[in-house]
């Protein structure tokens, strides 16, 4: 009596990390998307078609043309110009606030769980004390204190950041601290902050990347809803949150000069979340295993 022939088992590698992306829509998406944001903001430093810092009041709402793409604001200045411009700042604001709470946050983040005990617990009651004051909020304080900036932004947006990253760090931390090549450290004789730097901050740093990456967004809606509220970026700079406070008044005469700057904060935006929810995705181990 033949036996049934056993299946012999699969030898095919697991994908890599840029046939997964590739096969991820949203990622790809969101990679362009984002991707031309930073375009627009380099471009900008070499390139514009129009000064942003020159008023032309002969040409002031002229409507979307040949010499004008997008057409000129109340000042007569070019749109896109100032769009390319604005790029910056939202970057900017974006790359400093998020690097802040990035640094800082996970530091703590990592010292809660290396330590834990009355360590872990001041740490999380601080956060959750940072909680309570929102990047507007911190930026009016601040603003009340030092006048209003990008630099006090910036700092207001970073601090938010702080107790975000500190939850995220210590909670995927602790997974890792409860590993059997972290207990096998632990009895090797290894101490809490070599085991921190060879295994646990590798393990993280997908998830951190992830996170950095969603906030990102975020704080570029912080800083255009602080520049629309005076409180961001100042004049002569451009910035979309500006962009959109100087519309509001020409919504009859003029409306498109709101459209553009509030398409390219949505976009861009966008292009971000979906880049982290792909990130997610892509580095997820348990998707690492999938053909």
């Amino acid at each position: 009596m033949n036996s049934a022939a056993l299946p012999a088992p699969s030898t095919r590698a697991a994908p890599g990390f840029w046939q997964r992306a590739r096969r991820h829509p949203g990622f790809v998406i969101g990679g362009v998307l984002s991707l031309l944001l930073l375009l627009a903001a380099a471009l900008s430093y070499v390139w514009t078609p129009y000064s942003v810092y020159e008023v032309d009041m002969d040409a002031k709402l002229l409507p979307p043309g040949a010499q004008h793409w997008l057409g000129t604001d109340a000042f007569g200045r070019d749109v896109v110009s100032l769009l390319l411009v604005g790029a910056r700042a939202s970057i900017l604001v974006g790359v400093i606030a998020v690097g802040i709470g990035l640094v800082v946050g996970t530091a703590l983040g990592l010292l809660a769980s290396a330590k834990r005990g009355w360590v872990e617990e001041t740490i999380m009651r601080v956060s959750d004390f940072g909680f309570a004051f929102p990047a507007i909020l911190s930026a009016i304080m601040l603003t009340a204190v030092y006048g209003p900036g990008i630099v006090n932004a910036i700092i207001a947006i970073g601090i938010y950041n702080i107790p975000t990253f500190a939850r995220i760090t210590r909670a995927a931390a602790n997974s890792v601290w409860n590993r059997d090549y972290v207990l096998a450290a632990r009895a090797s004789g290894k101490g809490p902050w070599a085991i921190t730097w060879q295994h646990v901050l590798p393990n993280v740093l997908p998830v951190l990347i992830v996170q950095a990456t969603i906030r990102f967004a975020i704080a570029i809606l912080a800083e255009a809803a602080l520049s629309y509220l005076g409180l961001g970026t100042q004049p002569p700079q451009p910035s979309w949150g500006r962009m959109l406070a100087e519309a509001q008044t020409l919504m009859f005469q003029a409306p498109l000069l709101a459209v553009w700057p509030g398409v390219a904060i949505a976009l861009s935006v966008l292009g971000l979340n979906l880049l982290g929810d792909g990130l997610r995705d892509v580095l997820d181990p348990r998707l690492q295993r999938r053909g």
